[in-house]
C-alpha cells in the first residue's frame, strides 16, 4: 500500500483537506488505482508540467541563504558560500532551499511519494551492501519528505540541464540528456506499476549488472575507466578513510587537523567545554543505539570511542554540525568510523500540500532522514539511527547516525560528456523511479505518466526555463559576494 493515498489533484498549497489516516481504509484495486491515475492526469495533464510558475513575490535567493545561515555554525558559513560560487551547478547543488520555495506555488498531480527531497545528479552514487556487494542508489536524504513524486524529477531534470550548461554542451545535447533521463524514468515506473509489492521492494541495481548492459554504449576509452572505478570502489572500504583523516600519535590513532575542514575536538575547544561537548557526543551515541535492530546494537557495544572531530561536508550541508567519531573495537585494526550529522527541518517542509503530508509526521528531523533513507534506498547501513539531544549551547537539536564510508563512490559531474550525461541520467532516472514505487502508488504513478512522451518533454521545457532562472539567481548571489554582503572562502 502507498505510504501517502492518492487525492485529488492540488492546484494549490493547503487546498485539499487533510487525509484522516484514523478512519479505516478500504483496500483498492488494481483499477482503483489506476482510476486515480486517470483522474489526475485530466485534472492536471502532463504536458502541463512543463510550465515554470515562480511565485508572485519571489524572495531574494541571498535572502534565503541568509536565513538559513542564522542556524549554521557561524564560521563554517563562509566555507559554504565558497564551495557554492564555483559554478551555476554548485550553486544549485547548494540552493535546495531556493528551488523548494519555486516548486510550492506550482499545481501539483496530487500523487504522494516519499521524496528524496533533493534529487540532482550528484546526490546519486554506488554503495556497499553488508554483503559487501556494490548498488547505485540515492545518496542523499537530508531533506527527505512526503511529497508530490513530480518535485524530485523536476530538481534531476533540471540538474541535468544545469551541470550540461556548464559542461559546453549545446542545447540538443541537454534536451537529448533531459528527454532520455525522464523517458527512463516513465518506463522503469510503468514496469514497477505491474510487479508484485515484494518484488518491487527487493529491486536494485547492481552496479556489476550495470556496467555489463552499458558497456555496449560505451566507447573503448569509456569503458576502460569504469572498468577500473567499479574495483577500486569495491575496494573502498571505511578502512580507506583513515590515511587522509587519521594519523598515528603517541596515543594511537587519532584524527589528523585540518582546519576548517576537519578539525580535532581537541583543537575547538578548552579543556573545560571539550570534555562536556565529548560527553554529549558520547552520550548521544549511547542513545542513537535504542533505534538500531537489537543484533545491531550487540556489534556496535564491541567497540569504544577513541577521538572525535568536526568535518566539514558537501555543499549544502556545510554549516551543519557534523561530528565523525572514531571508535576502536579489539585493537588498532579493527575500527569504526562514524558521522553524527544535523538534521535540520527539511527546506520542503512548509511546502508540501496539507494532503501529501506524512500523519504521523516523524518525532524529530533524524528519524524523518533515516526513516526517508530507510524507504528510498533499497539497501541501508545497518548503524543508521538517529537522536535529539542538548548541546552544550543549551539548545535541543536533532541528529542522524551513520558509518562515514561504506564502499561508495559517485560521478564526477563536471567531467561527464553529453554520452555519459545521458546514460548517467538514465541510471539516476530509474533509481529514483524504484525509489518513489517503494513508497507511492505506483499503479496511478504509471497510468499518470502514461506511455507518451508529454511528461519527459516537459520536462525538457521546464529543466530549460529553470536552469535559466539559476544562472539568474547564481548572479545575484556572486554580486552580493562580491559586494561584501556575504562572506565566501573559496577553494576549501
Amino acid at each position: 500500500m502507498p505510504l501517502v493515498p492518492a487525492p485529488a489533484v492540488v492546484r494549490a498549497p493547503g487546498s485539499v483537506p487533510a487525509v484522516d489516516r484514523s478512519a479505516p481504509v478500504r483496500r483498492l484495486t488494481p483499477s482503483d488505482h489506476a482510476r486515480l491515475g486517470l483522474a489526475a492526469r485530466t485534472a492536471l495533464p502532463p504536458r502541463e508540467q512543463g510550465q515554470l510558475v515562480l511565485p508572485a513575490l519571489r524572495r531574494d535567493p541571498v535572502v534565503l541563504l541568509e536565513e538559513q545561515a542564522r542556524s549554521r555554525v557561524p564560521d563554517l558559513v563562509p566555507v559554504r558560500h565558497g564551495r557554492m560560487t564555483v559554478s551555476p551547478f554548485a550553486f544549485f547543488c547548494g540552493n535546495a532551499v531556493g528551488m523548494a520555495t519555486d516548486l510550492a506555488v506550482a499545481p501539483v498531480s496530487g500523487l504522494g511519494v516519499q521524496l528524496c527531497g533533493d534529487a540532482h545528479l550528484a546526490n546519486f552514487g554506488v554503495f556497499g551492501t553488508p554483503e559487501r556487494r556494490l548498488l547505485f542508489d540515492v545518496s542523499d536524504f537530508d531533506e527527505t519528505i512526503a511529497g508530490p513524486w513530480e518535485w524530485d524529477v523536476k530538481r534531476l531534470a533540471t540538474s541535468i540541464a544545469v551541470a550540461g550548461r556548464c559542461n559546453g554542451f549545446t542545447r540538443k545535447e541537454r534536451r537529448k540528456a533531459v528527454l532520455e533521463t525522464v523517458q527512463r524514468y516513465r518506463d522503469a515506473g510503468a514496469e514497477f506499476g505491474t510487479m508484485h509489492a515484494l518484488d518491487v521492494w527487493y529491486a536494485r541495481t547492481d552496479v556489476d549488472d550495470v556496467y555489463a548492459m552499458l558497456r555496449a554504449k560505451m566507447t573503448s576509452s569509456r569503458r576502460k575507466n569504469v572498468g577500473q572505478a567499479v574495483p577500486k570502489a569495491r575496494g573502498g572500504a571505511s578502512l580507506k578513510s583513515f590515511p587522509k583523516l587519521t594519523e598515528m600519535t603517541d596515543d594511537g590513532i587519532r584524527f589528523k587537523a585540518d582546519p576548517p575542514l576537519l578539525e580535532p575536538i581537541a583543537d575547538l575547544l578548552p579543556d573545560d567545554g571539550r570534555e562536556e561537548l565529548e560527553a554529549g557526543i558520547k552520550d548521544l551515541l549511547n542513545l542513537h543505539r535504542r533505534s538500531l535492530p537489537a543484533e545491531c546494537r550487540v556489534l556496535l557495544d564491541q567497540f569504544e570511542v577513541v577521538d572525535i572531530a568536526r568535518k566539514v561536508i558537501g555543499v549544502s550541508s556545510v554549516g551543519t554540525r557534523c561530528w565523525i567519531v572514531l571508535l576502536r573495537g579489539r585493537d588498532d585494526g579493527d575500527q569504526l568510523l562514524l558521522q553524527v550529522k544535523e538534521a535540520g527541518p527539511s527546506v520542503l517542509k512548509a511546502k508540501v500540500p496539507t494532503a501529501l503530508r506524512q500523519r504521523p509526521a516523524p518525532r524529530n528531523d533524524g528519524e524523518r532522514v533515516v526513516v526517508g533513507q530507510r524507504l528510498l534506498q533499497a539497501t541501508g547501513d545497518i548503524l543508521l539511527g538517529w537522536r535529539r539531544t542538548e548541546g552544550i549551547d543549551g539548545q535541543a537539536r536533532d541528529f542522524y547516525v551513520r558509518q562515514l564510508r561504506d564502499t561508495k563512490g559517485a560521478a564526477v559531474v563536471h567531467k561527464l560528456d553529453p554520452a555519459g550525461m545521458t546514460m548517467y541520467g538514465q541510471l539516476c532516472g530509474w533509481t529514483l523511479a524504484r525509489a518513489h514505487a517503494r513508497s507511492g502508488d505506483r499503479i496511478a504513478l504509471a497510468t499518470y505518466l502514461g506511455g507518451d512522451d508529454a511528461f519527459p518533454e516537459a520536462m525538457v521545457e521546464y529543466a530549460e526555463a529553470y536552469a535559466d532562472q539559476n544562472e539568474r539567481d547564481y548572479q545575484v548571489f556572486l554580486n552580493a559576494v562580491e559586494s561584501g554582503r556575504l562572506e565566501a572562502e573559496t577553494g576549501l
